[in-house]
């Protein structure tokens, strides 16, 4: 499990103090704060399940964290659960009144699942049915009478899928071969589950096929193979399923693989874009989302041929689910609707109805929920021609309050992750805030082929920080000075905020940083154990690559820092541990470097909580005023 460091000095004693690392914040403020708190304020709804009624679950983030919902037919809401902490997931148990959640405790990644009653009046009890604070319980699906979940319960590594069967209590396992199981798919007759288990190359994902019955598996792709698996969805007979998937080509195809023979067969194909589709249970329908720089679009086919039938009326320059960037639709079991969350630069995660016979479109909210800010925008979409003849894709958004004349270059995780043009409250508040707000997907990121996504595996990470040198050396094309441009990314975005200050220290004039990596040799050491198999794919091999790691480590280079830095980290994070903050926070100390840091005791990685975000984003918007605007 999770190995932390000693905490660093000077966050150790602000943390007794409750106060942030550095300097007092200067008396710049957020001169639109109304705007920022409207912004992280506004609530989402995101579509979990759907029973044989057509009754809905949804996470609803109304109260300040996630919480699951029950949504009538009729369109009645009722809260299902108020916890301290965010809700994860939650299905309903067919044939029955009962609900199967998944919470954890502070952001800590550990999910524990336990059962609700719909029939019991007011907010239902809920009861523990797999519990152990020490390791993680991710729900996958509820069939009669069991819950499906995977665990690392075994060897706080490897993955297992476990079977709870709800009269005996008793559990099953039904796949305990190893590795890191991170997608699961019964099919429609529970004969059969589909795995999506990581694999050798970074990137990459192998589908097992496993009898229910026997528990053998069999190998659907190679291990060893570089391709990426996604959006695995069963044809209502069992007699096969669909993926999306980029196995031989660049571009994730719709691609079906049939049980009797064995084969693989293309069912849509399109060398620009990316695709998935999800079989609606009567046989008849399939959804298909098409992603192209960073919109996912979705559209009506037939299933038996894949021809098109009508596009679904969603707002244009969205997304609406494909390759695990976004949720994925939820058919109801009669296949009459889907339940489509969507989102975009204007517009929260909502749930929308769609009624493929009809084409009628309708959003699933309470009655509460507000609207956004009328002066929310999409963004251009521009190239940025990097070191090597590469180009970069980047969304540019111009500020929507009094212009500063300053430009915040906003990093997304992953690093396979990608930017969308979905919701990111942050990058409006910046906005908002009067900044020019540059959001790219530098070489690594998902959406655009597998070529682009590999550009930046192990010994080639810091080509995409070049990238970043690129764009600031390109903003004076847009008008943008660049040296009033900072950096702010998340995570794995947190670490490229870090190297850019680190490996360009002339460029860049601030930084934010949340939950980012300071040491790609530390944080693997002490990273999760489960997650540390995989993340060496990805960035190098402790035993092989410690030499290349040190090297593209920004805490390597920290004394080349000289741009104020602003950090947020939460406590229980189980990915990046919270002494990547104390390491680097401690460096700059030491040199005089102002560095802010704010410790949430009941985070993880990053922040899920309103009343962390109100308080810790305003603070990160005024640092930004203050090392910018002169």
């Amino acid at each position: 499990m999770r190995r932390s460091g000693t905490p660093g000095t000077a966050i150790a004693e602000a943390r007794l103090r409750g106060q942030a690392v550095g300097p007092a914040p200067g008396p710049v403020a957020c001169e639109d704060e109304p705007v920022l708190t409207t912004l992280f304020s506004l609530p989402s709804t995101t579509a979990l399940d759907v029973n044989d009624e057509g009754a809905l679950l949804v996470l609803y983030d109304g109260s300040g964290t996630r919480q699951v919902h029950h949504v009538a037919p009729d369109g009645t809401w009722r809260a299902l659960t108020a916890l301290d902490d965010t809700v994860r997931g939650a299905r309903f148990v067919p044939e029955s009144s009962k609900v199967v959640v998944e919470h954890d405790d502070g952001g800590s990644e550990l999910g524990q699942l336990s059962l609700l009653d719909l029939d019991e009046p007011g907010l239902p009890t809920l009861t523990p049915l797999v519990h152990d604070p020490e390791y993680v319980h991710h729900l996958v699906d509820a069939k009669p009478g069991r819950v499906l979940f995977t665990t690392n319960r075994r060897n706080g590594t490897d993955f297992d899928l476990v079977a709870h069967d709800l009269g005996s209590d008793r559990d099953m396992a039904l796949y305990d071969g190893g590795g890191w199981v991170m997608g699961v798919a019964p099919s429609p007759d529970d004969k059969w589950v589909v795995l999506s288990l990581a694999s050798a190359p970074a990137n990459s994902i192998q589908l097992l096929l496993v009898d229910t019955g026997t528990r053998s598996v069999t190998e659907l792709t190679p291990y060893d193979a570089h391709n990426d698996q996604a959006a695995v969805s069963w044809l209502p007979d069992s007699t096969g399923f669909l993926v999306s998937t980029n196995a031989d080509r660049d571009r994730m195809a719709l691609r079906r693989y049939d049980l009797g023979d064995r084969a693989w067969n293309d069912v849509l194909v399109d060398d620009s874009r990316d695709l998935a589709g999800w079989a609606s249970p009567n046989g008849e329908d399939l959804l298909v989302g098409v992603l192209h720089d960073g919109e996912v679009s979705l559209a009506l086919h037939r299933l038996d041929d894949g021809s098109e039938v009508a596009p679904v009326g969603l707002p244009p320059g969205g997304c609406a689910g494909l390759l695990m960037l976004t949720p994925d639709p939820h058919w109801s079991p009669d296949g009459s609707f889907a339940a489509i969350t969507y989102s975009s630069p204007v517009c929260p995660p909502t749930v929308f109805r769609y009624v493929p016979a009809s084409g009628e479109l309708l959003a699933v909210r309470p009655p509460e929920m507000p609207e956004p800010p009328a002066q929310l925008t999409h963004p251009e979409s521009l190239l940025v021609p990097s070191f090597d003849g590469e180009q970069v894709p980047v969304f540019v958004f111009r500020p929507t309050g009094p212009d500063l004349g300053t430009t915040i270059v906003h990093v997304h995780g992953g690093p396979e992750g990608a930017a969308m043009r979905n919701w990111v409250p942050v990058v409006s508040a910046l906005a908002a805030d009067g900044h020019t707000v540059v959001v790219p997907n530098v070489r690594g990121s998902a959406g655009y082929g597998k070529r682009w996504y590999s550009l930046d595996d192990r010994e080639l990470r810091l080509d995409s920080v070049k990238d970043l040198a690129a764009i600031h050396a390109w903003l004076p094309t847009i008008g943008s000075d660049p040296k009033r441009s900072a950096l702010w990314g998340g995570s794995y975005g947190g670490y490229m905020v870090l190297a850019g200050l680190a490996f360009q220290p002339e460029l860049w004039a601030a930084g934010v940083d949340i939950v980012g990596i300071a040491s790609l040799v530390t944080f693997l050491e002490n990273t999760s154990d489960y997650r540390r198999a995989m993340r060496e794919r990805e960035y190098g091999y402790l035993a092989t690559d410690r030499e290349f790691l040190e090297s593209a480590s920004p805490l390597n280079r920290v004394d080349d820092i000289r741009a104020p830095l602003f950090v947020i980290h939460g406590a229980n994070d189980p990915r990046v541990p919270l002494s990547e903050t104390e390491q680097v926070s401690d460096a700059l100390t030491k040199r005089g470097v102002p560095c802010q840091v704010l410790v949430y005791d009941d985070e993880g990685h990053g922040l899920a909580k309103l009343k962390n975000k109100l308080d810790a984003y305003p603070k990160a918007l005024t640092f930004l005023r203050d090392h910018l605007v002169s």
